[in-house]
């Protein structure tokens, strides 16, 4: 009787050991393949938000030149007429997660900084040159170059970048939704995201 009650608790301490073994490992299993699915589905975001804008303005460009000893002066002039597209873009690819699989938590370390591009459309109107001041290829980069620089201004003090920051912070909250979905933590700045409208409204 004796080794019977022996083997009987011998036989339930593998049984016991074997169930906490596997279903230890099924856990660590799990948390492996959330992980992977977490990492694929970020890099699947990596794409470019683009944000457009479009903007107009009118230019007098001036130039004189002093020739003959400074006896007789050499102008050239023209209105120019510049429209120009402007986007502000966010490549996803460079966002910088950190995956703490212990805590099941996804800490977003680094949101890459915002690219505006600028593509000018210039016109030229009532151009006039003397003959020993024409206009070369030079004047016609440092035009562009001065209506670059003008519009480049113009969008940092408009609302363009706001608009682009809330697009990127509405594409982040898919990863979000994912993390929430596998019962994961979001963190971005050590702060615990806990809706979707805490992370639109977060800033970089």
């Amino acid at each position: 009787m004796n080794r019977f009650i022996f083997g009987f608790i011998a036989a339930l301490l593998v049984l016991g050991s074997i169930w906490y073994f596997v279903g230890k490992r099924e856990n660590k299993d799990e948390i492996r393949a959330n992980s992977a699915m977490i990492q694929q589905q970020i890099q699947n975001v990596g794409k470019l938000i683009v944000t457009e804008g479009y903007f107009s303005q009118v230019f007098t460009f001036k130039n004189s030149q002093n020739l003959f000893l400074d006896i007789v002066t050499s102008d050239k002039k023209a209105l120019v007429v510049a429209n120009a597209k402007a986007t502000v873009e966010y490549d996803l690819r460079q966002l910088e997660t950190r995956i703490d699989e212990e805590n099941k938590t996804v800490v977003i370390t680094k949101i890459p900084e915002p690219v505006i591009n600028i593509y000018p459309e210039i016109e030229y109107y009532d151009v006039t040159q003397d003959y020993f001041n024409k206009f070369e290829a030079k004047d016609y980069n440092k035009i562009k170059n001065s209506v670059t620089a003008q519009f480049r201004k113009k969008i940092e003090s408009s609302g363009l970048k706001d608009n682009a920051q809330k697009r990127l912070m509405s594409e982040l909250v898919n990863i979000y939704v994912l993390t929430k979905s596998m019962g994961w933590t979001l963190m971005y700045n050590e702060v615990i995201i806990e809706n979707a409208e805490q992370m639109k409204n977060l800033k970089r």
